[in-house]
């Protein structure tokens, strides 16, 4: 009987432990090829005239690929690392081995889909595992398609159905082997991930600037990978951070005032099964607490964002998003190119911009306050903000992304019909002493 051949296509779930995905592709395999693929479309300039990827995402990945090589290779297998359209990469690499099937996990953005409907159009097998939420759409209390129009209504639902997640899986402790001329591919294709780059685009930070940063990759606790973020994971329920999670997480300086899971979550070195029961072991010793509680709460939002686009699909990247009689959006693109510096003349909205650009990352309060400002008082185009949020967040995840410049736009689920804030207000509550406007070389007026 011929040994079967199946490529697994690593894609947002840079791990091994609790991989849905990963564990059916070793349950089909005798041999199995482990891929990730660096699409060429994402150095591609959008429409905004920036790439869709910056220096800041780049490395935080690269040393993620990295670390999953590491412990692949500690298994006997490696990671192939090509660039290129992911379908041509596919079915190019599928000819070589002799595979007829791909597993991947399943993504619900629409070019994430698109690039399995090409795979499927060239004539491979492709099975998609669902792995990137919280709860399993499944076991949700309605289908997708009748998920409820606002959050609020949706996590009442969800709690009280008593909705919880599966136990998260363990690693898998062996893989199936390498097909046969592994090492010619590698030659012919990539090379696997052998060393950890230097992260760039650091060089203008000054010396209090990276010391306070609050999500500083460049540093070995903060890199990407799984052993990073479980490390990380272990670390923020060691003490009391979660208890006080709720009262600090609209933080703006340093590392402790919200979780700071986003960034390996949206890489997939962690799963969300995997912090929610982190979480129920910190509650069980500990006891829960509103700080606790806020940590699920946030998770349901990340889980929202992806069942909304089970529901909308394409509709939520139309510039009227899902609300249907939407005004098309303006744009100023001198506006718009001020926002991305940092110039606007606005001290925190300029603080904020300026700290996205110089490490890849910004509190949440304040991404809050910079999209609403680009939308609301520059009259930039919404879809604008959420290309240069993709390019520069090492934290980038497409649907949360999407859906929160919806909300903030009032073209999604906001049922105020968005969301404007005062940044002087929000300057005065969340920043009162000018600190982190003088961080980010922004005058106070004070």
């Amino acid at each position: 009987m011929a040994l079967r051949t199946v490529i697994f296509w690593f894609r947002n779930d840079l791990r091994l432990a609790d991989n849905l995905a990963l564990r059916e592709a070793c349950a089909q395999a005798d041999r199995l090829l482990l891929v990730f693929v660096h699409d060429s479309g994402e150095d591609q300039p959008t429409p905004w005239g920036f790439v869709r990827r910056g220096p800041h995402r780049r490395a935080f990945q690269a040393t993620a690929l990295a670390a999953l090589d590491e412990a692949l290779h500690a298994r006997g297998s490696r990671l192939l690392q090509c660039a290129g359209a992911p379908a041509e990469v596919m079915v190019e690499l599928a000819r070589r081995i002799g595979a007829d099937t791909v597993v991947c996990e399943d993504i619900p953005a629409p070019e994430e889909q698109a690039a399995v409907d090409a795979l499927r159009a060239a004539g491979l097998r492709v099975e998609t595992v669902w792995q990137s939420s919280l709860l399993d759409p499944a076991t949700l209390p309605f289908e997708p398609s009748r998920l409820p129009p606002v959050f609020t209504a949706f996590r009442q639902v969800v709690e009280a159905a008593g909705c919880a997640p599966a136990d998260p899986l363990p690693a898998p402790v062996v893989l199936p082997p390498l097909p046969p001329g592994f090492e010619e591919i590698v030659g012919d294709s990539a090379t696997p991930g052998e060393h950890r780059p230097a992260p760039s685009g650091l060089s203008g930070l000054s010396a209090a600037q990276a010391a306070q940063a609050s999500f500083p990759y460049w540093t070995p606790a903060f890199e990407g990978g799984e052993p990073a973020a479980q490390a990380h994971l272990q670390g923020y329920f060691a003490g009391d951070l979660a208890h006080r999670y709720k009262a600090t997480r609209n933080g703006l300086i340093g590392a402790d005032f919200s979780s700071k899971l986003s960034p390996w979550l949206a890489q997939g070195a962690l799963s969300p099964r995997s912090i929610l029961a982190a979480l129920r072991a910190f509650e069980a010793q500990h006891g829960a607490s509103d700080g606790s509680y806020w940590l699920w709460f946030e998770l349901l939002w990340r889980d929202y964002f992806r069942f909304l686009h089970l529901q909308h699909g394409r509709r939520l990247y139309r510039a009227s998003g899902i609300a249907e009689h939407a005004v098309p959006p303006a744009h100023d693109a001198a506006a718009f190119a001020r926002w991305c510096r940092g110039e606007t003349g606005q001290p925190l909205v300029d603080a904020g911009m300026r700290e996205l650009a110089a490490t890849g990352y910004l509190s949440n309060r304040l991404r809050q306050v910079v999209a609403s400002y680009q939308v609301h008082d520059l009259g930039c185009d919404w879809r604008a903000g959420a290309a240069w949020f993709e390019a520069q967040l090492v934290d980038y995840d497409v649907c949360s992304n999407q859906g929160n410049w919806l909300y903030i736009a009032g073209r999604g689920t906001d049922p105020r019909g968005g969301r404007r804030f005062n940044p002087d207000k929000q300057a005065q509550e969340h920043d009162p002493d000018g600190v982190y406007r003088r961080l980010w070389g922004c005058e106070t007026g004070a």
